[in-house]
């Protein structure tokens, strides 16, 4: 019989599901996928010149006779060119990587970005590539249904956002945390998808917002840091003293540069030994105010607390 997994893997685990799912969702709208598809929707294709773009005459055929607008299947160059990032829409349709066009000698990561494709020779390479193989999976299906592209594009971007995932995964709590914060700042309109990565982000009144390693977040105005915030997760009790040691250490240089900064520490609740809450009782002078990491990912009011303490 498989182990029982008990109360301190679960919520590890739990954790660690939490800060993928918040990963994934973040580049769901970083990526803009919703939005680019609207638009490229509203496109009226009927008016486009669509010979010559590498499109087999079976897939045409399959897709208007389901009366499905062939600009949400076939990629165009002038949707290419003028409905900014498309290019990526149609490469998740074809269900093909950003490395795998790559070697076929496309790079499409800047266009995908925003940037617009600088001639329609390049909007035509690109269309044709991709017409090609969207003809082969439209021709492989007896019917075509059109929800079936949002699956194709979601496949495709589930693939692309677990590869992010894997580039970028550091300790669960860490991670969950930092993107509770960005989908903050996504949510106020403070930084654009394009930054969201970022490890400086403008907050524009003057304060700059920094992910780093010590601490794990920061805000500084004209240098001096104004908040820090140290988040440590773990689920072994044997190694939480160490663990909360460091992330005093460094709340503590926080305040040696600057004396009135809040100082905020963030841990994993079920790692929390009598010893470690005693020593946590004896440095109040160093943290100004104590969470959870299950009670920010959880609780809404716990969430608002920590953003007024952050002032975004």
């Amino acid at each position: 019989m498989p182990k029982k997994p008990n109360d301190a893997h679960i919520e590890a685990w739990t954790l660690d599901q939490l800060a993928k799912s918040a990963f994934f969702h973040r580049k769901l709208h970083e990526w803009k996928l919703l939005e680019i598809a609207d638009q490229i929707d509203q496109v009226r294709g009927e008016n486009l010149n669509w010979d010559n773009l590498n499109i087999s005459e079976q897939a045409w055929n399959k897709v208007i006779h389901r009366g499905i607008k062939p600009v949400v299947v076939f990629a165009h160059p002038f949707v290419l060119q003028t409905v900014h990032g498309s290019a990526g829409y149609y490469r998740m349709l074809a269900m093909v990587s950003q490395k795998s066009m790559k070697r076929v000698g496309i790079s499409l990561d800047s266009y995908e970005a925003g940037k617009p494709i600088p001639n329609e020779e390049m909007a035509i390479t690109i269309a044709h590539h991709l017409n090609r193989i969207v003809s082969v999976l439209v021709e492989a299906d007896e019917e075509i249904d059109a929800r079936e592209f949002d699956l194709w594009r979601g496949m495709a971007a589930g693939s692309q956002a677990q590869g992010s995932w894997q580039n970028n995964k550091g300790a669960s709590a860490e991670v969950a945390i930092r993107e509770v914060i960005l989908r903050r700042l996504q949510e106020r309109e403070i930084i654009s998808g394009e930054e969201a990565s970022a490890t400086r982000i403008d907050l524009g009144d003057g304060r700059v917002l920094v992910f780093a390693d010590e601490p794990d977040v920061a805000i500084y105005q004209n240098d001096v840091p104004q908040v820090a915030v140290e988040v440590k997760g773990g689920i072994d009790p044997a190694g939480v003293l160490e663990r909360i040691g460091a992330a005093l250490k460094s709340l503590q240089r926080t305040r040696q540069e600057n004396p009135n900064s809040v100082t905020v520490l963030i841990l994993q609740d079920v790692s929390m030994t009598e010893r470690a809450k005693e020593d946590l009782n004896l440095s109040t002078g160093t943290v100004t105010y104590l969470f959870s990491a299950k009670a920010i990912l959880e609780d809404e009011e716990q969430r608002e607390q920590l953003f007024k303490i952050m002032g975004i």
